[in-house]
């Protein structure tokens, strides 16, 4: 049995307020005009998702198959959103990167363009996540009130009222307030792939990204064998030197 999905209480952040700016930066671009607007204007739309759900929009972390049905009408920007989300690319640089709690604030603000309001909605999506998985999180919040009023079908995402009138300076852009990991990350891949020979490490599995590597006992014995013949090879050497030396002396 399921546990029941948890209240959170909205809070006074810049999301609820409404934006009476001028078009500007935090303009979001309409799918429909965009898509008919021949293949640079979609390109242009594309590489907005890529940078909204990525940050950034490498050549490799291109999805054609996704980029064709939207092309062709077969999904909408939202189906769009979620095949990025759902992607290798996003659960190996930011799925299993992080704690459930802090992949519900990169979800959270990637998606509906604010940050959570606070723990008990950040509670919430983890319990979800934990019990149905990263899909059923994703679906929840694309098919949420919140999501289509703001967002709808045919909108990218974009961080929401980030700049309000009469404030000088507006909130941080929500990529560089929250990374694509943190010290959670460093600590687990520091316990993952243990330093030295200690024997507190006997039985420990190797990481993947280590595999056909030589273990650090097999280049501790290396570099012992190569000292050791080093200081080998010179011994010979001084010997062979000393022996002419004195053979031509008594010559």
């Amino acid at each position: 049995m399921s546990l029941p999905l948890l209240d959170s209480r909205p809070t006074a952040i810049n999301a609820r307020v409404a934006s009476f700016l001028p078009a500007g930066d935090e303009t979001p671009r309409q799918a429909g005009a965009s898509l008919a607007g021949g293949t640079e204007a979609s390109d242009g739309l594309m590489e907005q998702a890529y940078r909204q759900i990525f940050f950034h929009a490498f050549s490799v972390d291109r999805d054609p198959v996704l980029e064709m049905r939207l092309r062709s009408g077969q999904i909408s920007v939202r189906g769009f959103i979620r095949g990025l989300l759902l992607s290798d690319k996003f659960r190996n640089d930011f799925y299993r990167c992080n704690s459930n709690y802090r992949v519900v604030e990169q979800i959270v603000g990637r998606v509906l363009g604010r940050p959570v309001y606070g723990e008990q909605e950040r509670i919430r999506w983890s319990i979800v996540i934990a019990e149905q998985g990263l899909p059923a999180f994703v679906d929840a919040l694309l098919d949420s009130p919140e999501y289509l009023e703001a967002f709808g079908e045919d909108q990218v995402p974009y961080q929401r009222s980030r700049v309000l009138a009469g404030r000088a300076v507006g909130t941080m852009p929500f990529n560089q307030q929250a990374p694509r990991y943190d010290a959670y990350w460093r600590d687990v891949t520091a316990r993952r792939a243990p330093a030295g020979g200690s024997p507190w490490t006997v039985g420990v599995p190797r990481p993947a990204w280590l595999a056909g590597q030589p273990t650090p006992q097999v280049r501790s014995l290396w570099q012992g064998i190569v000292a050791t013949g080093g200081f080998i090879l010179t011994g010979l050497v001084l010997w062979t030197a000393a022996a002419m030396l004195s053979t031509g002396a008594q010559g």
